[in-house]
């Protein structure tokens, strides 16, 4: 039996959740990238309205943005993984890593989101 097992399992459960994340994060990313594609293609059929994209730069922007931090994220779960795994198994007590990244990533997708609201929220104008 590994010594330490339970713990190791838990250290690489969140490790896979982390990356499941990121990769969800990437993903998403992708999406919102070609989505002005699909709002210019899609939206004056199915709803009736006319675009009007004023930067459409900015949804390749927060699309690259989003795949920037699922890679960062990604990154950050190998670092925190190793480092977990190690002070598993050393014998002597360790701190806990803090919450700094976690949150600054957490705000990070907030604002991300945030401004894609806007950004969308902003696209489509009513025709008369």
């Amino acid at each position: 039996m590994i010594r330490k097992f339970s713990d190791h399992s838990a250290n690489e459960r969140t490790f896979l959740a982390w990356v499941r994340t990121a990769i969800a994060v990437m993903a998403f990313g992708f999406l919102v990238e070609k989505f002005d594609l699909f709002l210019e293609l899609a939206a004056p059929a199915l709803s009736g309205h006319t675009l009007s994209l004023p930067g459409q730069k900015f949804g390749n922007i927060a699309g690259l943005a989003l795949i920037i931090v699922g890679t960062a994220m990604v990154a950050i779960a190998v670092l925190r993984f190793l480092v977990t795994a190690k002070n598993i198994d050393s014998e002597e007590r360790h701190s806990g890593t803090g919450s700094r990244v976690d949150v600054a990533l957490a705000l990070l997708l907030v604002l991300l989101g945030c401004a894609l609201f806007f950004y969308l929220s902003h696209a489509l104008v009513t025709t008369s």
